[in-house]
């Protein structure tokens, strides 16, 4: 009966015409908080060496072993960070603030540092993993609760460590990863340098910029009809011309930009929502959130570049309609990570 209410509440108002509400937000807090500390079931993305690393996901990750998988459960602390920062109000709070402190302990985050400091795990969640470290980071400096300077200070040890991670392998990749799944570089680098310009990193934003021009400049008509690719989360195209218009003037960009997507600038520009055939498939509900990243870089370019691009306030509106009641649908496959997903697309609407 909980799934039947959440559902209607999600469908009854039009994500057109509405921002966020509290009862939304509780719900939204309620699926990584189910999840944050549920060990099993479990992806592990681990290279052995020897049977000595054979452990279970929370000996191995005691900050980020819940949701499945250790980027989701990442994404799952941005998520009730952020709702925290937003909804003074938020049901659970003091329960959510704890669950926190647990997780994001000194210690616990020590142990991560310790496990992606192993040589053999250099590559560990590059880049997806790391860009979303640095989203939580920055969402815990940002915030005003008491509770998250602790949290910011005990998390800035591994966000510098992913940042000379960066650092060093950036200049190595000689080509993108243009997919629309956890190793797109275009996606890599967007949140990357939202924190680097937010902490006025000047070094880390030149190493940022310089790469994605590298990769990125020269690159001409994306084809946006080759979209979406069967289990995509991201758009390729989307997340390029995303961290261009992080990187680049106004005007180089739109000029940049009309080589790259020119259909963008028409005023009758459409694109049809991806669907999901079957939502108990982990791959498959992926498309759900290809909606809600859609729909976040079309409002950020909104909001960036209104008299451009505002009839693209309607696209990002119907695909983040069209996926939001599956986000409580009751299926662990999408629960355990699409409230980041949705909630990333509500951040950059509150924006507009």
């Amino acid at each position: 009966m909980k799934i039947v209410a959440a559902f209607l509440l999600f469908m009854s108002v039009s994500a057109s015409a509405q921002v966020l509400s509290l009862d939304q937000a509780n719900h939204l807090a309620s699926l990584p908080l189910k999840c944050l500390q549920q060990e099993y079931p479990n992806k592990l993305s681990q290279l052995l060496i020897d049977s000595t690393e054979i452990q279970s996901p929370k000996k191995l990750h005691p900050a980020f072993y819940g949701c499945f998988d250790w980027h989701s459960s990442v994404h799952g602390h941005w998520s009730l960070v952020h709702l925290l920062s937003k909804f003074p109000n938020l049901e659970n709070r003091t329960e959510i603030i704890q669950k926190l402190k647990v997780n994001l302990s000194k210690e616990n985050l020590d142990q991560e540092i310790m496990y992606v400091s192993k040589n053999h795990e250099k590559s560990f969640e590059r880049m997806y993993g790391w860009t979303w470290i640095l989203k939580l980071q920055l969402e815990l400096e940002s915030s005003n609760d008491d509770y998250a300077k602790e949290l910011a200070q005990n998390l800035k040890p591994l966000t510098n460590l992913f940042i000379e991670r960066y650092t060093e392998f950036l200049p190595k990749l000689l080509y993108p990863v243009r997919v629309g799944t956890h190793s797109s570089t275009a996606f890599g680098l967007t949140m990357a340098w939202d924190y680097a310009e937010f902490s006025k990193n000047e070094a880390f934003k030149k190493v940022l910029s310089d790469n994605a021009k590298r990769l990125f400049l020269t690159d001409q008509d994306c084809p946006m009809s080759w979209e979406p690719s069967g289990t995509d989360f991201l758009s390729p195209c989307m997340e390029e011309m995303a961290v261009m218009q992080r990187i680049l003037p106004k005007g180089e960009f739109l000029k940049w930009l009309k080589k790259f997507t020119p259909q963008l600038f028409s005023k009758k520009f459409t694109w049809e929502v991806a669907k999901v055939s079957d939502r108990t498939d982990g791959h498959l509900v992926h498309l759900d959130g290809l909606n809600f990243s859609r729909a976040w870089n079309f409002y950020h370019l909104v909001q960036q570049y209104p008299k451009e691009f505002s009839h693209l306030k309607k696209v990002a509106d119907y695909h983040l309609e069209f996926s939001l009641p599956s986000v409580v649908d009751g299926n662990y496959e999408g629960e355990h990570w699409l409230a980041s997903f949705a909630l990333r697309a509500f951040e950059e609407k509150s924006k507009i």
